[in-house]
């Protein structure tokens, strides 16, 4: 029988949770996962349990507002 293995949860840090206040509302979360090392998934995730959105600004300059 194989080993099913969990995926490994990395908790969020105060200092993460900081930058990811600051930068996710005029960045891409692409952008985002890659400059905290995280996981698209696990930045859109924490960004939605926290209530972030993308500002207007950001969203006209991509074509999406």
């Amino acid at each position: 029988m194989a080993n099913k293995t969990k995926p490994t949860r990395n908790p969020w840090s105060k200092e993460e949770l900081k930058k990811l206040n600051q930068i996710f509302k005029n960045r891409s979360t692409k952008e985002v996962a890659k400059q905290l090392a995280r996981s698209e998934k696990s930045v859109q995730g924490k960004a939605t349990k926290l209530g972030l959105k993308k500002n207007k600004s950001y969203l006209k300059k991509i074509g999406k507002a």
